[in-house]
């Protein structure tokens, strides 16, 4: 018998092809489910959500068939305390939170791996488009055969040693070639939606979200100008982020957009779209994957969300693990609280979180 890798499944047909790929490459497999969404949340069920408890028996399904030992592992109160605590506290002061970095920098590469050595394994693996590779004694990131699944935006987080116990293996496939071998090895999820909301948000309406869990702590406040002129009333500055124009409740006969989100005084600051354009951020908690320190400046490809395209940047670095990133063309709506990554060619250097915008 091989190497023995436990799969995080979520019950999606990514992961369940990198259960199928791994066994076919000879490796020991061992399927696990994360239950993460707390007991007692009124959850809905949605096609597609990773948490959900359809996913469980989806995965349940898939390592039946594939011949694989399955087990479902709590991790509810450590999700909580590191994706879901971290996601309302950033809404709450003035930031927006990236729950699916934190949870693959907390849960699936850093509690997943060390429940994964306890049982003996050598390797986690998951169903992420990217590409894992050793050069010169270093572990390198690289961007996926698909560029347009590609997740190592979501993935800058991992360190040397995670990525030394991590495969990836759709990272080398098209997705349109994984829901191909799904379907010839007869698995049902072969032709399952992808999950693109926060997951344990089903509706997508944070706002509400945080409410709930935050009863009588988001208050109202008010809409101003860049000058301080009081527009109108919001809802709660958790309900809103950076460049946002639907849903303001707000008619001013122009358009509008969130500029800024100010918590000690309770305000959302609205301008014009080209208030929303800047070229420069600082980023902290910042991990570099080729390199330990960045001892000079480097140009890089940086983007500033998962959906963005990479552009040209310089980044300099600062004291106490931040970067200072430079754009050559301005950026739409930096936001505070996501995250900013660099790359150079198909490798990626690393990421950290804005802190700053300039």
């Amino acid at each position: 018998m091989g190497k023995k890798v436990v799969v995080g499944m979520s019950g999606g047909v990514d992961s369940s092809v990198a259960a199928y790929l791994l066994k076919e490459q000879g490796y020991d497999v061992i399927g696990v489910t994360m239950q993460v969404v707390p007991e007692d949340e009124e959850y809905e069920e949605k096609e597609g959500g990773c948490c959900s408890l359809s996913a469980v028996e989806d995965a349940r399904r898939v390592a039946f068939k594939l011949g694989i030992p399955f087990y479902v592992l709590n991790f509810r109160e450590c999700f909580k305390e590191k994706v879901i605590d971290y996601f309302i506290d950033e809404y709450m002061n003035g930031r927006t939170p990236n729950p699916c970095v934190a949870c693959n920098k907390f849960i699936k590469f850093d509690e997943l791996l060390k429940r994964a050595k306890a049982l003996g394994a050598d390797y986690v693996a998951t169903g992420h488009y990217a590409v894992i590779e050793e050069k010169d004694g270093r572990y390198l990131l690289k961007n996926a055969e698909d560029d347009r699944k590609d997740q190592t935006y979501m993935l800058y987080n991992l360190t040397q040693y995670q990525l030394a116990h991590t495969l990836m293996p759709c990272g080398e496939y098209r997705k349109d070639r994984i829901r191909e071998i799904a379907k010839e090895i007869g698995l049902l999820v072969h032709n399952k939606k992808d999950s693109e909301e926060i997951c344990f948000i089903p509706d997508n309406d944070h706002g509400a979200f945080i409410k709930k869990y935050m009863p009588g702590k988001v208050k109202e406040g008010n809409f101003v100008d860049k000058n301080g002129k009081v527009l109108g009333r919001h809802k709660g500055i958790a309900c809103y982020t950076i460049g946002q124009r639907k849903g303001l409740g707000i008619a001013l006969g122009v358009p509008v957009f969130v500029t800024d989100i100010i918590p000690w005084s309770n305000e959302v600051v609205l301008g014009s779209e080209e208030d929303i354009f800047r070229t420069e951020l600082i980023a902290k908690d910042v991990n570099l994957i080729p390199f330990d320190t960045l001892e000079k400046p480097m140009s890089v490809r940086a983007k500033i969300r998962y959906a963005a395209k990479p552009s040209p940047a310089v980044i300099y670095p600062e004291p106490d693990n931040k970067v200072r990133v430079v754009f050559q063309e301005k950026q739409r709506a930096i936001t505070k609280g996501q995250s900013v990554v660099f790359y150079d060619g198909s490798v990626l250097v690393g990421g950290g979180v804005i802190e700053t915008v300039l």
